[in-house]
């Protein structure tokens, strides 16, 4: 299976001590240099990012399709875009995004996509967290991940925690 991920599933879920799920639950994962340029942004070390240039798993790539890239650039931030791209590019079978717009634009293209609290929700459905309710609340407490209390109550549900 082909993953690509965005910059939010990343930091995110590095933010809250759950970076290694991706690579229980993928294997490998493919981000293109923009989101790694986003993970580096403004000097600063976000969360995700020592994990991710120490991770051997993760997968950097220079998208080579920049007249899309910059066609998704009007509507879009580079890692959203390049993640798009590269999804594209490589025939991925699932893009990680969280972002409302990208996630809109992935769809358009064809691409399935899944955000954070899917792959949670893959991670407890796979036996690689046992509750999925900490972690919601551990996204929003510490990484400040704005998330609906009506999804927040229907994954709930669909994980057998209500």
């Amino acid at each position: 299976m082909i993953v690509v991920s965005n910059t939010s599933p990343l930091t995110n879920l590095a933010a809250i001590g759950q970076f290694d799920l991706l690579h229980k639950l993928y294997g490998e994962i493919h981000m293109p240099l923009g989101v790694w340029d986003e993970l580096n942004a403004g000097g600063k070390r976000w969360p995700g990012r020592d994990e991710v240039a120490r991770s051997d798993w993760v997968k950097h790539h220079t998208v080579q399709n920049r007249a899309l890239v910059t066609a998704l650039l009007r509507d879009l931030e580079s890692g959203e875009a390049e993640s798009i791209a590269l999804c594209l590019e490589l025939a991925a079978d699932l893009l990680l995004m969280d972002e409302k717009e990208g996630r809109r634009a992935a769809e358009r293209h064809g691409l399935n996509v899944i955000g954070v609290v899917g792959v949670l929700i893959e991670a407890k459905a796979n036996g690689f967290v046992n509750h999925v309710r900490p972690y919601l609340d551990a996204l929003r407490r510490i990484a400040g991940f704005r998330l609906r209390e009506s999804l927040y109550s229907y994954v709930l549900t669909i994980v057998h925690e209500d």
